[in-house]
């Protein structure tokens, strides 16, 4: 297997007919980052966090209107299980309710159908490949009504633009963006000695402001140092300093800094005033400047180096990363103070990278683009998108948990899985058989990995749709 095809199917997202193989393939996938376009047309187009904020305060609004005990605001606590169960039951009745779905529907096939076509298009595939697991380590899903439309404008706006850059930024952009605030209910995160909180007690309002763990622990476990590396003194910590961290649109009166909606806000009066320790570390700034700097110290921690390099090891190289290899990426990122690129080009030019097994079961995302990049489609429909991502149990920004989808083959290689790939794949090649001959597609798309056994069962299958449906499950197509 050639350097080029390891670059297209490791690091790319999958060769495509007519690709050509890159001549230098090293400095290819570097230039790629470089030349990375963060905000493509397909993108710009679409409704960004401020309207789908928008969106999501009317559909609040509403809710509340018609008495529904589950339309709750950011940061506001859980009602009663079986209170909120018979209001969506409610809800799902409602003429209006449908009509929501309808436009949450719309918005989500608009997203996922913008990221698809980015996937099959793209000249800068690694740089996809990259945005894609930046997305996921900082994943929110899409699975409750405050993040409904939010998983598109999280990666397209916090995400993509900040790739090439430090990872504090990338940090940063996440932390502040409406997507992980609703999901993780930061928005409403007010410190119990704050300025707000001292005026709720003053007047006895029935409801009083209260300091939300949820963000401050899954930066700590997940988006830096990682599980073990930390203690509940340091979640308090962490969650103290962020409180005031907020979006525009959801302001409580008084002592509430008005914000256009989706606009990150700090609000000075919600914040928690003193000093507090974070991970071995006093913090004594004010404000909004305490957060900031715990959060910058935390993006420069060696826990946080290592944990970033072997999760980016683990994506591209193996299950089980070298340990080497790990070492060598982690002291690459903290020798430049944090910049993503080093760690991308310490991945690059190891030895360990460019091993010719292949080690990686593609996720069913990867499987199938790779897919539909083989057999050259450059757009599909978003809702068949949908379907079948969700049929092959991987749908997209839909991860369930804050911990993103599993990256390793004990997830997505079981028997069940593997049929339902094996129907995808045959619903996808049926329409293409006719104009496409998988035996002359095979050795294009995989140069250096094609097997005897697999050409020989193209060439016995009984279609030709069923030639293009083995290539697509084939064991070395399956891998990268």
């Amino acid at each position: 297997m050639s350097l080029a095809a390891i670059a297209l199917n490791r690091f790319g997202l999958g060769a495509r007919p007519g690709d050509a193989a890159p001549g230098d393939p090293r400095g290819w996938l570097l230039a790629q980052v470089r030349q990375f376009d963060p905000r493509p047309v397909v993108i710009t187009a679409l409704p960004d966090a401020a309207a789908m904020t928008l969106q999501y305060r009317q559909n609040l609004a509403q809710l509340r209107r018609q008495g529904v005990v589950g339309a709750r605001h950011p940061g506001d606590p859980e009602p009663p299980k079986g209170a909120e169960a018979e209001a969506a039951n409610e809800m799902g009745s409602n003429q209006a309710q449908r009509e929501r779905r309808q436009a949450f529907a719309q918005a989500y096939g608009g997203q996922v159908g913008a990221r698809l076509t980015l996937a099959l298009t793209s000249a800068t595939p690694f740089a996809e490949r990259l945005v894609h697991f930046w997305a996921n380590h900082f994943a929110i899903s899409t699975d409750k009504l405050a993040t409904a439309t939010m998983g598109g404008p999280l990666e397209f706006e916090a995400i993509r633009p900040t790739i090439a850059g430090r990872f504090v930024d990338m940090l940063l952009a996440v932390t502040r963006h409406p997507g992980m605030q609703f999901y993780l209910d930061q928005a409403q995160s007010i410190g119990p000695n704050s300025l707000l909180a001292e005026a709720a007690r003053r007047r006895n309002a029935p409801r009083q402001p209260g300091l939300n763990e949820n963000l401050a622990r899954e930066i700590l476990e997940l988006h830096t140092l990682g599980a073990g590396n930390y203690t509940q003194a340091d979640v308090a910590g962490l969650a103290r300093a962020l409180t005031g961290w907020s979006i525009g649109g959801f302001v409580r009166r008084p002592l509430g800094v008005s914000a256009p909606d989706g606009q990150f806000v700090f609000q000075p009066a919600w914040h928690e005033p003193g000093n507090v320790s974070v991970a071995g570390r006093l913090y004594r700034q004010n404000g909004e400047a305490q957060a900031l700097a715990i959060l910058n110290d935390l993006a420069l921690n060696p826990l946080t180096a290592r944990r970033l390099a072997e999760k980016l090891a683990r994506h591209f190289v193996a299950d089980a990363p070298p340990p080497a290899l790990v070492d060598r990426m982690a002291a690459a990122y903290l020798a430049s103070g944090g910049q993503l690129l080093s760690l991308y080009r310490a991945l690059i030019d190891a030895p360990e990278s460019w091993a010719t097994s292949l080690a990686k079961f593609k996720t069913p995302w990867d499987w199938l683009v790779s897919s539909l990049r083989a057999l050259g489609r450059e757009n599909v429909p978003p809702l068949q998108a949908i379907g079948a991502l969700r049929e092959l149990g991987q749908p997209v920004w839909r991860p369930g948990s804050p911990a993103g989808w599993e990256d390793d083959a004990a997830r997505w290689a079981a028997p069940d899985a593997l049929l339902r790939r094996v129907e995808v794949a045959s619903r996808i090649a049926a329409p293409l058989a006719a104009s496409i001959d998988a035996r002359s597609l095979a050795p294009r798309i995989l140069p250096g990995t094609l097997s005897a056994a697999t050409a020989s069962a193209i060439a016995r299958a009984e279609s030709p749709a069923e030639g293009l449906a083995l290539l697509l499950v084939a064991p070395e197509f399956l891998r990268r």
